[in-house]
C-alpha cells in the first residue's frame, strides 16, 4: 500500500525542497497542509502535478484553528508527518509575540491532538530549532541536545514549546514523535528576510542596476555553523524512516562554520560587481542575539549515518544564482 505523508508549511523553502526530495526518491502520496492564501512560488515547478493530483495534493488549514487542521489530518490519513509550519523569522516574533506563541506552540499542540484522535500511529517529526539555545557560553560550543535552553526572542521561546509539547506527546500518548533543533540550514527559496538570502537578493539588484552599489547588514559577529536546505530535507527523511525512536530530540547542521560577516564575504566575492559598500542598518538588529550557533550533531549522525554533502560555497552560489534568476526575469523587491 502506498505511504502517504503530510507535510504542514509545504510552500515554504523546507517544505518545497521536501517536496522535491520525496518525488524523486519515494512513491508517497504527498499532502501539503498550506493556507488559501500561501504564495504558490516555491512549488511552481509541480503546479502541473497539484493540479492533475498527480501525488501531491493540498489541503487548506491555518495551525491557529483546530477544526481546519482536524480536517487535514481526516483527509490526509499520513503515515508520516512533517510539521515544518510556523512563523519563522525571529525579528520579527518581537513586534507580534502573541502572534508568533500561538502559531508556534498552541498549533503544534492542535495539530498533534488532531494526530492523536485521527493518526496515532503515523511517525512524526516535530521541527523546533537551535534558536532554543539562544544565548551559549563558548565553554559550551559545539552544542549538544542537553545544552540549557536561554532563548533570545520571542520565536525561540515558541520554539522551546514546540520542543517540549513533541516530546510531550510522544511520552504521555504513547505516538512517535520527534523533534530536531536544525541549525542554520539554507539554499534556493529562502525568505529575503534573512541575513544570507537578503545579501544574496542585494547583491542580485546591484548587479543589475535596481538599487545602489550599497549593501545594507544587521548584526556581522554572529557565528554560525551551516548546512544546505537540501541536505537538510535528507536528513528528516532519515528521522522518519530509519528505526524512528519516539520521544528523541536531535541537533542536525552543517559542518562548516563562520561569521556572518564572512558568510557576507562569500557572496560578495562571488558579485560580478567589486567594491560594494557595506552599511549597517539599525532596523536589521535584533534588540538580542543568539551569537554562538554551532551544533555537535553526533547524536543524530551515530544513529541515522546522515553527512552533510553539498559544500558551504555551492550552497552560497546555488542561493545567489537564484536571486539573479528572479531579478532577470523582471521581478520587483522590497528593499529589506
Amino acid at each position: 500500500m502506498v505511504k502517504r505523508v503530510l507535510i504542514t508549511g509545504i510552500t515554504g523553502m523546507v517544505g518545497s525542497h521536501l517536496t522535491d526530495y520525496l518525488l524523486e526518491n519515494t512513491g508517497w502520496e504527498i499532502w501539503g497542509m498550506c493556507r488559501w492564501r500561501s504564495p504558490m512560488d516555491n512549488l511552481k515547478e509541480h503546479i502541473h502535478r497539484i493540479n492533475d493530483k498527480d501525488r501531491i495534493h493540498l489541503v487548506y488549514a491555518d495551525l491557529r484553528d483546530t477544526m481546519s487542521i482536524e480536517e487535514a489530518v481526516i483527509q490526509s490519513k499520513p503515515d508520516y508527518v512533517f510539521h515544518l509550519a510556523a512563523q519563522s523569522y525571529p525579528k520579527t516574533s518581537f513586534d507580534s509575540p502573541l502572534d508568533t506563541m500561538d502559531t508556534n506552540i498552541q498549533g503544534t499542540e492542535r495539530l498533534l491532538g488532531a494526530l492523536r484522535k485521527y493518526a496515532k500511529d503515523a511517525v512524526i517529526h516535530v521541527c523546533a530549532s537551535s534558536e532554543v539555545f539562544g544565548r551559549v557560553p563558548k565553554e559550551k560550543l559545539p552544542i549538544d541536545e542537553e545544552c540549557t535552553f536561554h532563548p533570545a526572542s520571542p520565536y525561540a521561546i515558541s520554539k522551546i514549546g514546540t520542543d517540549l509539547v513533541g516530546r510531550y506527546y510522544a511520552e504521555a500518548y504513547d505516538m512517535t514523535v520527534m523533534t530536531t533543533r536544525m541549525f542554520t540550514h539554507t539554499g534556493p527559496r529562502r525568505g529575503d528576510v534573512f541575513a544570507e538570502s537578503t545579501f544574496a537578493k542585494q547583491i542580485a539588484m546591484i548587479e543589475h542596476n535596481m538599487i545602489p552599489p550599497v549593501l545594507k547588514v544587521g548584526n556581522l559577529d554572529s557565528l554560525r555553523t551551516w548546512a544546505d536546505v537540501r541536505d537538510a530535507v535528507r536528513a528528516y527523511y532519515m528521522l522518519v524512516t530509519m528505526n524512528p525512536q519516539a520521544g528523541e530530540y536531535y541537533n542536525i547542521g552543517g559542518q562548516y562554520t563562520c561569521s556572518v560577516k564572512d558568510m557576507l564575504n562569500t557572496l560578495l566575492s562571488m558579485s560580478t560587481v567589486k567594491g560594494i559598500e557595506v552599511e549597517t542598518d539599525p532596523e536589521r538588529l535584533r534588540p538580542i542575539d543568539a551569537d554562538l550557533q554551532v551544533p555537535n550533531t553526533s547524536k543524530f549522525e551515530n544513529h541515522t549515518g546522515w553527512k552533510t554533502e553539498i559544500p558551504f560555497e555551492q550552497t552560497m552560489s546555488d542561493l545567489l544564482n537564484y536571486w539573479r534568476d528572479r531579478v532577470a526575469n523582471g521581478e520587483v523587491f522590497l528593499q529589506r
